[in-house]
C-alpha cells in the first residue's frame, strides 16, 4: 500500500475500537479468563495493626472438602527479594498494619476457598498502634525525596521576611483526607506456574492474567521477587477496569497469586481481593496537612507563597507524596518555600491515586488564593492574572507553552463569570444558598524515557506492538490513529496490539504518560519502518524504534494547564450540598482524538467532585482500621450529583513536548475541581471549608 503522507487521523473524533467488545461483554478480564480446572485462593488477613504472629491454627480449614492446600508463613517458599516490605508476602510473622496477609487457602470453588479462610484461626502477640496523623508530632521526618525523585524542600528568598513585611499577609492550614481508589474492577489476577524438567524449583514458566497498569512493570519486580529471568514471566493485561494509580505498581495480591500458582504447578490460580480488602492492600493517597503562607501587596501582587505539607507513610515502607511540588511553579513570587514532613505510622503503604502531588497539592494554594482574592476585594481571576509567572518560578526555564490564562478567560466566558457579586452567602434561591468558585490546575508533561514499538507491514495492513496498557483512557483507539498518521496511511488500515510482554517493552500508563511516551514509541518505529522499506512494503517486512530524548526537555518546563469553574447550592435548613454545574477548561496540547480526550476530562472532573463532597476514608486510630471500607459507606458520585458538567480544551500547539505535539489528559480534570468546588461553598454560605470534604455538618453551623 502506498503512503500518502497526509495526516488524516489524528483529531478524529472516532469511536472506540474497544468499545464493541466491553458492551456487549465479550472484553476479557483477569478474574475472567479462560483456563481450565482453576483453583481459587481467599486471603486471611492481620486483624491488628502492629505486632507479631504467635500461632496459625490451620487444621479445621485444610481438612474441609475441597481446598488443595493452605499457605502460611511456616510453609511458604522463601522468596528471593524482600527488599520491598510491602511484597515480602508470608516472609515472616511481623505485623506492620492491619490488613496484612497473614494466611491463604487455595480451593476447588471460590465459596469453599472464602469458607476456609474464615476457618483460619490466628492469635497475634499485638502491639501499641500508632496509627494519628497530627502535625505536632515529634518524630516527623525529612524524606530524602518525594515521588517520584523530587526534592522534599525548596527555599527561596526569605519567606520570613516577606510575611514579616508585606502589606496582606494570609496563613492557614488545608488538609485532604485518607482517599481509597475504587475502579469498578478489583484487583484481579489469573496465574499459572508451569513446572519445567529440570531439578531446580525455579525451572518453569510462569504466566500471569493481572489488572495492571504495565505488564512490563509486573514482570521486571515478579522477576526480582522470586529470583526468575524475564524469559520465564509472561503478563497479560488486554482490558482494565479502571486503575487510577492503584494498579501502576504490583501489590502483594500479585505476588501472593504467583506465590500460590507456584505451590499448584500446573493448575491456574484465581485471586481477586474483594472491595473491602482494596482498601488495606492496594494504595490509597496518604491524608495531608497543608500550611499556606501567602504575602502580598496591596494590589494583589505575591511577594511570597509558601506550603508547608505533613502527610503518613507506612512504618513498613516509605511512599511520600509530592504534594507541594505544585507550588513550586504555579505563582509568580520572588519568595517561595516549600517542605515536606512524614509520620511513619502502623497503617497500609500509601501509593499513586489519580494526580498523586498536583491532586491534594493544588487545595491548599487555590483556596488560599481564593481567601487572598476575598481579603483584598479582587476578582480571584483578576488575583491569578496578576500574578502569572513569565517563566518557571523554580527553574527559570521558559515555559514550553502555558495557556493558563487562557483557560480562565475562556471559561469564565462560557460559565457566565461577568458580573458576578463576589460578597459571598448574599444570594438564596427556592430555600438554597447559592455560590460559584473557580481553581486552576496544572500537571507536568512526562515522557517516559524506556518505550519500543515495532511495525510490521501484511496483507496490506500495518500492525504495531507495543506492550502498553488501556485502562478505559483510550490506547486501543489513539495509538493507531497516531500510528496511522506517521505512516501515512488509513487509520483503518492499522491495527496495534497492546497489552502483553511478548510485545516490546513499554512503559507504565501512569503520570498521563501514555500516549506521550507510547505514541513518540511508534512514531519512532515508523521511522525506522520507512526508512527501511519506504512507502511501498512487503509482507513481512519488519522495523522497531525507541523513545529518544528530548533535547527540549532541558530547555523548557512543559506542563498541561487548565481552569474548573463550580456552582454550588447548600440548602438553607438541611445543609445539603449540591453541585449543579461544573465546567473545566483545559489547555493540554494537540487533542489526538475528542472523544476519549473529552471522557478522561469529564472523568477527572468527576472524580474531583468526589473528592469534595464526599469521599473519606475513615481510619479507626486505635486499631487501624478503615471502617467505610466498602462502597456502601465509602461514598463516590453518582450521575445525580452534577446536572451540567462540561470539559472544553484550547486549541494549542506546542512543538517541544513531542513529535504528536501531545500532552497528558488523564489526571489534570481531578486537579483544581476539589478547590473550585470549596470556594463556590463559601461564595454560598460564607463559610469557608478548609477540610475536605465540604459536608453538611461544616457548612451549616456557619450559617
Amino acid at each position: 500500500m502506498t503512503a500518502t503522507l497526509e495526516p488524516r487521523a489524528i483529531g478524529r473524533d472516532l469511536a472506540r475500537r474497544d468499545g464493541g467488545a466491553k458492551v456487549r461483554g465479550t472484553a476479557v478480564y483477569a478474574d475472567e479468563t479462560p483456563v481450565p480446572d482453576p483453583v481459587y485462593c481467599r486471603i486471611v488477613q492481620a486483624t491488628i495493626a502492629r505486632g507479631r504472629v504467635r500461632s496459625v491454627d490451620t487444621t479445621e480449614a485444610a481438612t474441609t472438602d475441597g481446598v488443595v492446600v493452605v499457605l502460611t508463613s511456616a510453609d511458604a517458599e522463601r522468596l528471593a527479594s524482600t527488599d520491598d516490605a510491602e511484597l515480602a508476602v508470608l516472609q515472616g510473622e511481623d505485623v506492620g498494619f492491619r490488613g496484612q496477609i497473614v494466611a491463604a487457602v487455595l480451593a476447588e470453588t471460590d465459596e469453599v476457598a472464602r469458607e476456609a479462610a474464615d476457618l483460619v484461626r490466628v492469635e497475634y502477640d499485638a502491639e501499641e498502634t500508632d496509627a494519628q496523623l497530627s502535625p505536632d508530632r515529634a518524630d516527623l521526618y525529612t524524606p530524602e525525596s518525594v515521588n517520584p525523585t523530587y526534592p522534599p524542600d525548596t527555599h527561596d528568598g526569605d519567606m520570613a521576611a516577606a510575611m514579616a513585611e508585606a502589606p496582606v499577609t494570609l496563613e492557614q492550614t488545608y488538609t485532604t483526607p485518607m482517599l481509597h481508589n475504587n475502579p469498578m474492577e478489583p484487583h484481579a489476577t489469573t496465574a499459572l506456574w508451569e513446572a519445567g524438567h529440570g531439578e531446580s524449583a525455579q525451572d518453569g514458566h510462569l504466566t500471569l492474567w493481572d489488572s495492571t497498569q504495565g505488564v512490563h512493570p509486573v514482570r521486571q519486580t515478579i522477576t526480582q521477587v522470586f529470583g526468575l529471568e524475564p524469559g520465564q514471566v509472561r503478563v497479560v493485561c488486554p482490558y482494565v477496569g479502571g486503575g487510577f494509580g492503584s494498579k501502576g505498581n504490583p501489590h502483594p495480591n500479585v505476588v501472593m497469586a504467583a506465590m500460590a500458582a507456584r505451590a499448584v504447578p500446573g493448575r491456574a490460580v484465581r485471586l481477586a481481593l474483594t472491595r473491602q480488602q482494596m482498601f488495606s492492600l492496594a494504595g490509597y493517597r496518604t491524608p495531608t496537612i497543608q500550611r499556606m503562607q501567602l504575602a502580598a501587596e496591596r494590589d494583589g501582587t505575591l511577594r511570597g507563597i509558601a506550603i508547608d505539607v505533613v502527610e503518613q507513610t507506612s512504618r513498613i515502607k516509605e511512599f511520600a507524596e509530592q504534594t507541594g511540588v505544585p507550588t513550586r511553579n504555579m505563582y509568580a513570587a520572588p519568595n517561595r518555600r516549600t517542605t515536606h514532613r512524614l509520620a511513619a505510622l502502623d497503617v497500609p503503604v500509601p501509593s499513586w491515586m489519580r494526580a498523586p502531588g498536583e491532586c491534594p497539592g493544588m487545595f491548599g494554594p487555590e483556596v488560599a488564593m481564593d481567601e487572598l482574592a476575598a481579603e483584598l476585594g479582587l476578582d480571584p481571576i483578576e488575583l491569578r492574572i496578576r500574578n502569572e509567572p513569565e517563566v518557571d518560578p523554580e527553574t527559570g526555564k521558559p515555559f514550553s507553552s502555558r495557556n493558563l490564562l487562557a483557560c480562565l478567560r475562556e471559561g469564565a466566558e462560557r460559565f457566565g463569570w461577568a458580573g458576578r457579586d463576589h460578597r459571598p452567602g448574599v444570594r438564596l434561591e427556592d430555600g438554597w444558598w447559592v455560590g460559584t468558585g473557580v481553581a486552576a490546575s496544572i500537571y507536568p508533561t512526562i515522557r517516559m524515557p524506556k518505550s519500543t514499538a515495532s511495525v510490521t507491514y501484511g496483507g496490506g495492513r500495518y500492525v504495531a506492538r507495543i506492550g502498553a496498557a488501556d485502562l478505559g483512557t483510550g490506547a486501543w483507539t489513539v495509538l493507531p490513529q497516531i500510528a496511522a498518521d506517521a505512516l501515512g496511511v488509513p487509520v483503518e488500515d492499522v491495527d496495534v496490539l497492546i497489552g502483553d510482554t511478548d510485545y516490546p517493552e513499554a512503559t507504565v500508563a501512569g503520570g498521563s504518560s501514555g500516549t506521550t511516551t507510547w505514541g513518540s514509541a511508534l512514531v519512532e518505529a515508523v521511522r525506522e519502518f520507512r526508512d527501511k522499506y519506504g512507502d511501498r512494503p512487503h509482507d513481512g517486512d519488519e522495523a522497531s524504534g525507541s523513545v529518544n530524548p528530548n533535547a527540549a526537555e532541558d530547555d523548557f518546563t512543559m506542563s498541561a494547564f487548565g481552569a474548573q469553574f463550580a456552582e454550588v447550592r447548600v440548602h438553607a435548613d438541611t445543609g445539603e450540598v449540591r453541585v449543579p454545574r461544573l465546567h473545566g477548561v483545559f489547555a493540554a496540547g494537540r487533542i489526538i482524538n475528542p472523544r476519549t480526550a473529552r471522557s478522561q476530562f469529564l472523568g477527572g472532573m468527576t472524580m474531583g467532585l468526589g473528592m469534595a463532597l464526599h469521599e473519606h476514608s475513615l481510619l479507626d486510630p486505635r486499631t487501624g482500621h478503615v471502617v467505610n471500607h466498602d462502597l456502601a459507606e465509602y461514598h463516590v458520585p453518582a450521575n445525580a450529583d452534577v446536572a451540567d458538567l462540561q470539559a472544553h480544551w484550547l486549541d494549542e500547539d506546542d512543538p517541544h513536548v513531542n513529535a504528536m505535539g501531545s500532552k497528558g489528559i488523564g489526571e489534570i480534570g481531578i486537579v483544581g475541581t476539589a478547590a473550585a468546588v470549596a470556594n463556590a461553598a463559601w461564595h454560598a454560605t460564607g463559610v469557608r471549608v478548609r477540610d475536605l470534604p465540604v459536608t453538611l455538618d461544616r457548612v451549616l453551623p456557619g450559617r
